[in-house]
């Protein structure tokens, strides 16, 4: 973007052309919310901004910034681009591009008056309606040699880019400029031709007006001037504009070596000529009527004869005759002065003016009707006078010809009559023909005087043509307009892409091209070519009875239905008639075809035209002198020249012409580089600065602006430069790009978008760019925008706390100096009355004085040194600036020298950069150029070689026609030699009955195979079945002893019972496997054998086909013969189609008599009798052509008699033979090919897969091999049918001949579709086998848990794979030794095959001819043999598929290997993990056993107290009721748990919590137990002696009362909070409990579909697999509940061995239980102190007690759910069981401890009555025991927390597992579809397999029938021979007698 300052120099134009560097910080700068800021369709306006207030159900509400709420769908809704984008001049390069932000775009640039704006490779511009300083000619210095992107957008920058491109890249340019009318195309135009006339001025213009004596100006005033000139002839006022141009041109500028002006030339394209003679209310005719009119130049009126108010003349007063904004007078005067500068000589000017007058006063000339009459008269001939004097003409002779027209008839003219309508049609069509012709002969004349014969290289063009038009009446002009445009946006389209494309491959990006130009192809293809709209109108036209309706009809028939882009219109109230409707890329336009043939053909008066020719008046005769008329043909020549000319001239028609001129443009066009500007007009008021929405986006539409953006949208329409790229968004990712060392912007560009979470598919990376999708660019915006927000905020805290820091450094400073100053004075109030101070004071002043003396007498030195030195350096000084003053001088010149050299270095710099590499193209197109000169000479040579070889094979195939009539001849004679041979013959068909019978057999063997293996596949079925039952059994049987785990004496006896069933179930496992081997095995021996007899098959079909070679050299010969009797039949059709030409030469001048006999219906009798003479000519010259032409049937007769029969049998013969041949061809490559892939199949079973992927790629080169030779038949089978076609007309005999040809290609065709469909079917059946491998790999995953019986699985299918590879091994060794048997077999039998064929050949070298008809019999029992061999062939591939599924199973059993490895380790280190948490889960549960057993045996203590608590019962009463409404809590907790549930690991988490709690209260208890028991044991050793000291043990209890006191305070307060937390808990409980159940549904739901699919996946595997894999997948089976087996009994073993450690920690408990006995003794005289604080005691611990029961029976409910989930899980879920069951034994455990803890706290009320009675000592003791045994629990605690962390660890792997079940049921549906598709193929085969089996049997019938026929024939032949024996006999009998006699 440049700067104020850069664009300084356009001067005031400048903010016209660019914002402002304020404006544009301003811009960035307003507040802007990208995801909220978007665009909206709206009715009124079509988009309006807004913001978005919300989303909902695919709708979105949007405020707009008028206040108004919309409610939208989203996709109605557009991005809005951030505020750097507003006003850009490019808006491809806009982040969000679509149609609102294009148009709002140009929206805001226009309202700031900046009309030019850059869309990709559009210069977009749209109409101010007002004057801007943006063309002055500092602004054409401005633009002068500035790059595109360097400037802002400008008409003068397209043309400065055009012209730098021109002489940098040597080619020529071109400009298009399109648009609708007032949207400035002409003033644009105008600035362009301004501009180049501007840079490009000559060099000598002195030295070019003397080289051209007509010349008035220069030729950059003359190309200016051409526009004056052309505007007043061809432009006009329309509704629209005051100025349109209703023309089209396209003008050349040439520029010469230099990059001067050269010469110019105009083209001109579709002038509006209905102007002429009609103008709309609010438009007017061409602006030169009215300059004339003004009277600016009053001898134009008089020379004219008119006056000077227009609406005398009704031509051009139709509509408005004055325009506010041109003024006439200034603009004659305009286009005067153009006149004489562009040299037209003064006649010619005056006869401009002349034609001009004669036009207006055309259209005063009226006429009336004569009386009784309906010719036409003149009324009055004033006004004929004038226009006859101004044309030069006689008025008489005018009106004359206007009124009684010459019409030929005949060889003869007539006088036609002419109605009042006719002859004012003719008056105005002569006005618009004439006005038309002056004006093209004056852009000739303007050309020839622009062609300055300078030397030209190359040319800009600019083309002005109207864009594209939609309005409620359209009509031919509309469809060539837009036609016109249709080309124009398929040339951009085209174009623009080629471009992309070439940056694409320049920066090095994969592209895919797309060619855009075929978008429009169908919309063109349908007017302009052939049966297309312009082609049916041209074919109207020359019909003299077409008429519009035909011309409808036949548009309908021809397109209506057939074409998408033709379409029947709508009828619509108020719009005009439409006949039919195009589908244009602008839009779908509607066309009324009223007077279209009329226009189309644009007659004209031909008498007039005559007179036109003669007249006095130079110019108009020369205008017309081309014009060829009926009497200037009549008097030209001879017929043959005027039929010429009468033909050429009628098919010269408007569309044909406008087509021709457009054709030549579009090649114009196509040789240039083209540059793009579309004109948009803003609104229909033309009000400056206003817009209107919809009309600005129907513009963008039509002018393929909105289409340019679709293109670029497809490819990557956002590009930066790698450094701008990271310098603007290093900020996302500052990391990405290290600091410090030097980085590649390209590399770090790469790590940036790489380290971003977008798209990565969106952006490209070229060369020097990074190329992006549109809409991505906005988004690397948006977070931008989020990041520097981030940093600013970041920056500004930074910031704030520096300048804090500072100003508290700076207080810190103040503070310092204050404490400074502060002890200085009151160091000096301490010292200042200190004498010796006082005495300081006094004489501290004297010292100053006598020191400053002596400083004034330095100084005065010093100044006066000074003084010196600054006079000597002023005089330095001075001399210094005289010096520096001429050294500036001579820097500054040196400077402009400097810099001149450098400008002038630069330029050659570029020069020199240009030359080398236009060198460098010119360079690799010469490269080109000659490698294809090279090939063009090879490819020549090669056609030469070619065609000599086919002049000498005619030469020879000539000869080979004579021998073969010699031949034909003697057939005849030769046929009772060839009796003989058949009998030969019949001997040879009964050898290949006998072949084809051993194949029926041999047929018949392989289906019983066939069939035997599809019942052992079923039998295997059934007993896979019955497999999968038990299997189903035995998993049921795991399910419940999983479920026996619970109790451990039953756990022992279910796992004995299930061992003794798995041991049996897995001895009957393992036999039906061993079963299934050996029927394998005995499969796999079949199929082997069945390849053998394959191979022996094919040695035979061998042999067969050397037999076949023989048959294909005789089609060849008979081939040749038939090409030379063809020709000969052809040389025929030439003379019959010269005789049909001269018959229809005869019948379209009959039809143009006809014609002008209709339109001289008034002819005389002398007229008729010339027709009735035409007539008898006519008759006569048909009887000459229907006797020519039954001569030329008389002969071609002749020549079918001669050649019917020979031909007939021929045509048998050959069609018989080309059949043989080509099917023994094919046979002969597919047995080929068959035999490699089987011999590769059984030589390599093991590597299936490399062996089908390299029997497809030799598929595909035979293929291709096949597909060549399929096209040189097709080659010769298309002439076959060309010639079918040429004989078809000639005979009935040929066209039986020709349908069998045709019957032969479909049958090639068919087999080459069958020969593709197996191809597909092989790569199809490939495709499957990847799906399958995918598909078990897929399964192999999800039997992850299964991978310890997956390696005992695995050593027993290495030894079924070595049995396999022994059998291969000895089949193959077998395949070796039938193969070697076979082919001597072979040679044998080929050998005598040889010398059986030689004896046949020597019998038949007499008549071969008739051998091949004999032949063609044997191809019938070919057939049937070719048919069987293609059942063998099916058989076949049955077993190269079953060898395809071992080598596949081979494959995936080494995959399944690879896989069980890797499963293996990670089941190691899970087992590793489980056995550390069960290690854990153990010793927890040893430790909580030691706890159980001590309780149970204090339990038994504490019996013996219960006597002793007699007193305590109404406490404990008081408990009870305590806990009755504890129960009633627990009922709603059960309430509210029902309500809710949750997720089970939470759950468990929750759980643990409480646990701890309890746990910690029961670690309280069990102190506090312990201390009762020494008490208890205490109290009953010492209660006799301690009676009476029970005083002073009350004192000292009142003490410990009061410490226990406090205590309690404590455990009331910790009690509290335990209530608290268990509270939250309950919350916490009953949110998990409801997610808990959501989750266990789910869970239950994907168990079913597991489960489901899980069978469904096994039985559709049992169909797929063959029985190795049903025997691997019961192997497996049975290994899965062995291993459970295993664990189960692994677990018995671990909880035996917990038991005994229970039992050694219950025997140490007793001793501490005992030790505790004797302390509760002691303590027991203070129990009785205590009963008060047991009564406390007891109201907590009930409380606790009601709350742990209710988790307690919450935690039991949670893990029943918890076991049903588990144990429908996948096996890996049985380490979590294990953990659940652990928790299980925990819960019991806690439950009688609740239990032991109700029983205790009764011990301790009585302990505390006894404590009552002890001493200071005991209660120290117990405080000493309570201590340790708080450790005791704490590390105990600990223990526990660390098994919680297993237990949630094992949690987390559930999740996994269940997740990987959600995948596993995903990939078994996939599964289950492709076992669908499977089964359908199978049963597609089954039924294949029957239909052939049905054709075999009809063949085996027909053979059997010909069979009969041959052996009938046989004993014919001998009974025969019999007699012929018999009458040699009786001959030579007859014979001996007459010797005798004589």
């Amino acid at each position: 973007m440049s700067s104020d300052a850069e664009m300084a120099v356009f001067g005031e134009a400048a903010p016209y052309l660019r914002k402002s560097e304020k404006e544009r910080i301003e811009a960035q700068n307003r507040p802007f919310d990208a995801k909220t800021s978007v665009f909206v369709a709206e009715p009124k306006e079509s988009f309006v901004k807004g913001t978005i207030q919300s989303k909902d159900a695919g709708k979105v509400t949007v405020k707009t910034e008028a206040g108004a709420t919309l409610t939208v769908k989203e996709d109605q809704i557009f991005p809005m681009n951030p505020p750097k984008y507003d006003k850009i001049e490019d808006m491809a390069m806009m982040t969000h591009l679509h149609e609102p932000a294009v148009l709002y775009n140009l929206k805001e640039r226009y309202a700031a008056w900046m009309i030019y704006t850059y869309s990709g490779l559009f210069c977009v511009t749209v109409n101010p309606y007002k004057w801007l300083p943006v063309y002055n000619p500092e602004v054409v210095a401005a633009y002068r040699g500035k790059k595109r992107q360097e400037a802002p957008p400008h008409i003068f920058s397209i043309s400065d880019n055009a012209y730098q491109f021109m002489l940098t890249d040597r080619e020529n340019q071109s400009i298009l400029i399109t648009g609708e009318s007032g949207a400035g195309k002409t003033v644009n135009t105008k600035r362009v031709i301004q501009y180049f006339a501007t840079i490009a001025v000559t060099g000598d213009k002195k030295k070019e007006e003397a080289t051209s004596g007509k010349m008035q100006g220069t030729l950059e005033d003359q190309i200016i001037s051409a526009n004056p000139l052309l505007e007043a002839f061809g432009n006009a006022k329309t509704v629209r504009n005051d100025n349109s141009s209703r023309f089209g041109k396209f003008i050349r500028i040439h520029f010469g070596t230099t990059g001067k002006l050269a010469s110019a030339d105009i083209e001109t394209y579709l002038l509006e000529k209905s102007r002429v003679t009609f103008q709309l209310k609010a438009e007017r005719s061409y602006h030169i009527f009215y300059q004339i009119t003004s009277n600016k130049k009053p001898e134009l009126i008089e020379m004219l004869l008119i006056t000077t108010n227009p609406y005398d003349y009704p031509f051009v007063s139709q509509g408005e005759i004055s325009v506010a904004s041109i003024d006439d007078q200034e603009e004659l005067m305009a286009t005067d002065s153009a006149i004489d500068i562009l040299g037209f000589t003064n006649d010619e000017k005056v006869s401009i003016y002349k034609l001009t007058g004669a036009v207006m006063h055309y259209g005063n000339m009226k006429f009336k009707q004569k009386q009784r009459e309906e010719q036409a008269e003149p009324d009055g001939t004033e006004v004929a006078d004038k226009a006859a004097y101004l044309q030069g003409l006689n008025s008489a002779d005018l009106l004359k010809a206007l009124c009684y027209p010459r019409v030929k008839v005949g060889n003869e003219y007539v006088t036609k009559g002419q109605t009042v309508e006719q002859v004012t049609n003719a008056v105005g069509a002569l006005a618009k023909a004439m006005y038309e012709k002056m004006f093209l002969w004056m852009v000739t004349r303007i050309n020839q005087q622009l062609d300055t014969k300078q030397p030209r290289q190359y040319f800009i063009g600019v083309l002005d043509i109207a864009g594209f038009e939609i309005f409620d009446f359209n009509s031919l002009e509309q469809l060539c307009i837009n036609f016109t445009n249709e080309k124009l946006q398929q040339f951009f389209n085209h174009h623009m892409f080629v471009l992309e494309q070439e940056e694409y491959k320049k920066e090095g990006i994969e592209w895919t091209f797309i060619d855009f130009g075929m978008d429009l192809a169908a919309c063109i293809e349908l007017i302009e070519k052939p049966m297309g709209i312009f082609s049916i109108l041209e074919e109207e036209c020359m019909f003299p009875k077409a008429t519009d309706t035909s011309f409808k009809n036949k548009l309908y028939e021809q397109h209506l239905g057939k074409s998408a882009n033709f379409q029947k219109p709508k009828v619509v109230k108020g719009k005009a008639e439409a006949h039919f409707s195009l589908i244009h890329y602008a839009g779908t336009v509607d066309y009324n075809i009223t007077g279209w043939l009329d226009k189309n053909k644009d007659p004209l008066n031909e008498t007039v035209v005559g007179l036109y020719q003669k007249s006095s008046v130079k110019t108009l005769a020369y205008l017309f002198s081309g014009a060829q008329t009926a009497e200037a043909e009549a008097s030209s020549g001879g017929a043959a020249k005027k039929g010429a000319k009468k033909k050429g001239s009628s098919f010269q028609t408007v569309s044909a012409l406008f087509r021709e001129n457009l054709n030549k443009l579009m090649t114009n066009l196509r040789s240039t580089h083209p540059h793009f500007v579309r004109c948009i007009i803003p609104n229909e008021t033309k009000t400056p600065g206003a817009m209107e929405h919809e009309l600005v986006l129907h513009q963008l539409r039509c002018n393929g602006v909105l289409e340019g953006i679709r293109i670029c949208r497809k490819g990557f329409p956002s590009r930066i430069l790698y450094a701008d790229f990271k310098q603007r968004y290093k900020v996302l990712n500052a990391s990405a790009i290290p600091e410090g060392q030097y980085i590649d912007s390209k590399k770090a560009s790469e790590k940036l978008l790489g380290s971003i979470d977008i798209d990565h598919t969106q952006y490209k990376f070229g060369h020097t760019k990074v190329f992006f999708k549109a809409g991505l660019l906005g988004l690397l915006e948006e977070m931008r925008d989020d990041k520097l927000a981030q940093l600013i905020t970041r920056t500004q805290a930074m910031c704030r706390g520096f300048l804090a820091r500072v100003e508290y450094q700076k207080m810190v400073e103040r503070r310092e100096s204050i404490f400074c100053i502060q002890y200085n004075i009151r160091a000096f109030m301490n010292v200042k009355h200190w004498p010796w101070m006082k005495l300081f004071f006094k004489i501290k002043p004297l010292l100053k004085s006598a020191e400053t003396e002596k400083e004034m007498a330095t100084m005065k030195e010093e100044f006066q040194k000074t003084k010196d030195d600054l006079a000597k350096s002023e005089a330095k000084r001075k001399e210094l600036e005289e010096k520096m003053v001429s050294l500036l001088k001579e820097k500054n010149d040196l400077q402009l020298q400097v810099q001149a050299e450098a400008e002038g270095l630069a330029d050659a710099e570029e020069r020199c950069d240009q030359l080398i590499k236009t060198k460098i193209q010119l360079e690799a197109k010469i490269k080109e150029v000659t490698e294809r000169a090279e090939d063009e000479e090879e490819i020549n040579a090669e056609l030469t070689a070619k065609k000599r070889k086919l002049e000498d094979e005619c030469s020879e195939l000539k000869k080979d026609i004579d021998d073969l009539e010699l031949t034909l001849a003697k057939v005849e004679k030769e046929k009772h030699a060839t009796e003989n041979k058949v009998k030969n013959l019949t001997e040879e068909m009964a050898g290949l009955d006998e072949t084809i019978a051993k194949l029926t057999k041999e047929k018949k063997a392989l289906q019983e195979a066939h069939q035997q293996t599809l019942d052992d596949l079923q039998a295997e079925e059934d007993k896979v079945n019955t497999l999968t039952k038990a299997k189903i059994k035995l998993e049921q049987q795991v399910d419940d002893l999983e479920g026996s785990l619970e109790q451990e004496k039953k756990l022992r006896m279910d796992l004995e019972r299930a061992k003794r069933k798995l041991e049996g179930d897995l001895k009957l496992a393992q036999e039906s496997i061993m079963d299934i081997e050996n029927e394998k095995q005995q499969l796999d021996e079949r199929l082997k054998k069945k390849e053998f007899e394959m191979s022996n098959l094919q040695s035979k079909i061998e042999d067969e086909q050397a037999i076949g070679i023989q048959l294909q050299k005789k089609i060849k010969e008979l081939q040749a013969r038939i090409e030379e009797l063809e020709e000969e039949i052809e040389a025929e059709r030439a003379s019959r189609a010269k005789a049909e030409k001269q018959r229809s030469d005869l019948s379209r001048e009959l039809e143009e008599i006809s014609e002008r006999l209709e339109e001289a219906g008034g002819a005389t009798s002398a007229q008729i009798e010339m027709n009735k003479k035409r007539e008898a000519e006519f008759q006569k010259m048909r009887r000459d052509l229907e006797e020519a032409t039954l001569q030329h049937e008389a002969t071609a007769a002749t020549l079918r008699k001669k050649h019917a029969d020979s031909v007939a049998e021929l045509g048998e013969q050959i069609d018989n033979l080309q059949r043989v041949k080509q099917k023994l061809e094919k046979e002969k490559s597919e047995m080929k090919m068959e035999i490699d892939d089987l011999a590769s199949n059984v030589e390599t079973v093991s590597k299936a897969k490399g062996n089908l992927e390299k029997m497809c790629r030799t598929l595909e080169d035979q293929v291709s091999e096949l597909k060549s030779k399929e096209e040189e038949q097709q080659r010769l089978i298309n002439d076959l049918t060309t010639q079918r076609g040429r004989l078809q007309t000639e005979s009935g005999e040929f066209s039986r001949q020709l349908d069998e040809k045709e019957a032969l290609v479909s049958q090639l065709s068919r087999g080459k579709q069958a020969f593709t469909q197996q191809i597909e079917e092989l790569k199809r059946q490939l495709e499957e086998e990847v799906k399958a491998k995918n598909a078990l790999a897929h399964a192999l995953q999800s039997s992850r848990h299964d991978c310890d019986l997956l390696r005992e699985q695995y050593e027993e299918e290495q030894e079924s794979k070595a049995e396999l590879q022994r059998a291969l091994s000895k089949a193959n060794s077998e395949v070796a030794q039938w193969r070697t048997k076979y082919e001597t077999d072979a040679i044998q039998r080929t050998e005598e095959l040889e010398e059986a064929k030689k004896k046949l050949a020597q019998r038949l070298q007499a008549a071969e001819e008739h051998v091949e008809a004999v032949n063609a019999k044997c191809a019938s029992l070919e057939k049937t043999k070719q048919r069987l061999q293609n059942e063998v062939e099916d058989l076949m591939l049955d077993v190269e598929r079953t060898n395809a599924a071992c080598a596949a199973l081979d494959k995936k059993q080494r995959n399944f290997d690879k896989i069980l490895a890797e499963w293996k380790q990670k089941y190691e280190e899970t087992h590793a993990e489980l056995e550390a948490s069960q290690k854990e889960a153990r010793s927890l549960g040893t430790e909580l056993f030691k706890m159980k057993n001590a309780y149970e045996e204090s339990l038994d203590q504490l019996e013996t107290l219960k006597r002793e608590n007699k007193n305590l019962q109404q406490e404990i009463s008081d408990l009870t009721e305590q806990i009755a409404e504890g129960g009633k809590r627990i009922h709603e907790l059960e309430k509210i748990k029902k309500q809710v549930e949750q997720e089970k690991c939470e759950l468990q988490a929750a759980l643990e919590e409480a646990e701890a709690s309890l746990e910690h209260e029961e670690g309280k208890i069990l102190r506090i137990q312990l201390e009762l028991n020494q008490v208890k044991s205490e109290i009953d050793r010492k209660i006799a002696e301690k009676d009476e000291e029970i005083d002073q043990l009350k004192r000292n209890h009142i003490r410990v009362v009061e410490s226990m006191q406090s205590t309690l305070d404590a455990e009331i307060r910790s009690r509290n909070d335990a209530i608290r937390i268990k509270k939250k808990m309950e919350g916490d409980l009953n949110e998990m409990e409801i997610q808990l159940n959501h989750s266990n549904r789910m869970a239950a739901e994907a168990l079913r579909n597991y489960r489901n699919t899980q069978g469904i996946l096994k039985d559709t595997q049992l169909h797929l697999d063959d029985a190795l894999r049903g025997q691997e997948d019961l192997k497996e089976q049975l290994a899965m509940v062995e291993r459970r087996a295993n664990l189960l009994q692994a677990e018995i073993e671990e909880l035996r061995a917990t038991l005994e450690q229970t039992e050694r920690s219950r025997k140490i408990a007793e001793q501490e239980l005992l030790d505790a006995s004797e302390r509760v003794q002691l303590l027991h005289t203070q129990n009785t102190s205590l009963i008060n604080t047991k009564k406390k005691l007891e109201t907590d611990i009930s409380q606790i007690q009601g709350e742990m029961e209710d988790i307690v029976q919450e935690a039991r409910n949670a893990e029943e759910k918890a076991k049903k989930a588990i144990t429908d899980a996948a096996m890996m879920a049985e380490e979590l069981k294990k953990e659940q069951d652990t928790s299980a034994h925990l819960e019991r455990m806690k439950k009688n401890m609740e239990q032991t803890v109700k029983d205790l706290q009764l011990r301790l009320d009585e302990a505390e009555q006894l404590a009552l009675k002890g001493g200071k000592k005991q209660i120290q003791k117990l405080e000493a025991r309570v201590r340790e045994l708080e450790g005791e629990v704490e590390s105990e605690q600990k223990r526990n927390a660390e098994a919680v962390k297993g237990l949630r660890k094992h949690e987390r792997r559930v999740k996994e597992l269940t997740y990987q079940t959600e995948e596993d049921r995903k990939n078994i549906l996939r599964l289950q579809d492709l076992v669908d598709k499977l089964q359908a193929k199978v049963k597609s085969y089954k039924r294949q397999a029957e239909e052939a089996e049905e054709q075999s049997n009809t063949n085996l019938s027909k053979f059997r029938k010909i069979q009969h026929e041959l052996e009938e024939a046989e004993e014919r032949a001998d009974i025969a021979e019999s007699q012929v024996n018999k009458l040699r006999v009786k001959s030579r009998e007859v014979h001996t007698k007459i010797i005798s006699e004589e």
